[in-house]
């Protein structure tokens, strides 16, 4: 936790100070620090719930994801628009739209992710695992 709260805070000052600015899209060294800062932090979140609390059934979820992660990383790249295409094809765009325009592109992606979880998790129930 002390690195990842050093990581965070280093790339913050560097942003702070005008030293060089956090920007991801050129993976800045200061964005560098604090992207891992955070990561390193969510770590311990998760080991500290997972293994020492012991609050395990509320991961389901990514273990189906991490079970086939090859699998979700060529499926993102390779389907993504057709699933897209399909669930507006299907459903409009109305269910989309229920939060308002802002949040139209939040609803469609997370509806491609159950769609993708939803082949994930046949996939973990038949036991098939894709891998190097």
């Amino acid at each position: 936790m002390i690195a990842g709260v050093t990581l965070t805070l280093l790339g913050l000052m560097f942003q702070w100070l005008h030293i060089n600015p956090i920007v991801k899209r050129i993976w800045t060294s200061s964005y560098t620090l604090y992207s891992g800062g955070v990561v390193i932090l969510m770590l311990a979140a998760f080991y500290a719930a997972i293994e020492c609390l012991e609050w395990k059934r509320w991961s389901f979820p990514l273990l189906v994801i991490g079970a086939n992660s090859i699998t979700i990383y060529v499926i993102s790249w390779t389907i993504e628009h057709f699933v897209g295409a399909a669930l507006v094809r299907h459903f409009g765009t109305a269910p989309f739209a229920i939060l308002g325009p802002p949040f139209e592109p939040v609803l469609h992606g997370f509806a491609i992710m159950i769609v993708f979880w939803l082949i994930l998790f046949w996939m973990y129930r038949r036991k098939i695992f894709l891998r190097i």
